[in-house]
């Protein structure tokens, strides 16, 4: 995987870089520290997927992405960041990024970046959280009626839906659970048919709204 690493500290993309070749499966073709710099080194060479900071000097990166798609609408842009904004999450996923996570947890990067290449959209918990869907309130009434909901799993179920919450793909949670990723693919189905959901998304922001007490 040719990943290129956009961040404006330049300690940040040093250490991303070290963590994921030795990660194995990664080459860190290039780095770049603000937007501008990002669309011209993108349009050079461009990458499998893009990691990208949203706030930065020089040109952000959410209108350094929309550069960049507007002329490549295969780019696969994940952005990374320490800013858990709605509104900046809402605007990375309508100009079509494949993806946001907070600066929290590093080792869920490199998961992270196999995921997006798998075709998904990855989106960490906090983001998550930022988001919720129809149906999902956020009061304390509705976060009983999302439990009660989700209690019509089963207790293999309720740990898939946990490790869906998670951000982990259908690879990992097999992995994690010792069962093969075509059984994981049709729980996951079968508990969004159950739920009355169209998709994974849906299910993680759900698990969150229920459990955000226990946080």
């Amino acid at each position: 995987m040719r990943v290129a690493i956009v961040d404006d500290d330049p300690i940040v993309c040093s250490s991303l870089s070290t963590i994921l070749m030795q990660g194995g499966g990664v080459e860190v073709i290039w780095t770049a520290y603000d937007g501008a710099n990002a669309v011209d080194s993108y349009r050079r060479m461009p990458p499998d997927v893009l990691l990208m900071d949203v706030q930065m000097s020089g040109g952000n990166g959410l209108d350094a992405a929309r550069s960049i798609i507007g002329e490549d609408d295969g780019a696969r842009i994940l952005f990374l960041t320490t800013f858990a904004d709605k509104s900046y999450i809402e605007q990375a996923l309508s100009i079509g990024g494949k993806g946001y996570l907070i600066k929290q947890d590093v080792s869920s990067v490199l998961p992270a970046l196999q995921a997006v290449m798998a075709g998904q959209v990855v989106l960490g918990a906090q983001a998550l959280s930022q988001l919720p869907i129809e149906g999902v309130r956020t009061s304390a009434s509705g976060h009983h009626e999302e439990s009660g909901r989700l209690s019509a799993l089963s207790c293999r179920e309720r740990e898939i839906a946990a490790l869906v919450a998670q951000g982990l793909d259908n690879h990992d949670i097999a992995a994690r659970l010792f069962l093969s990723e075509g059984t994981i693919r049709n729980r996951i189905s079968d508990i969004l048919a159950k739920l009355g959901m169209s998709n994974r998304t849906q299910l993680a922001i759900s698990w969150i709204h229920a459990h955000r007490d226990e946080a």
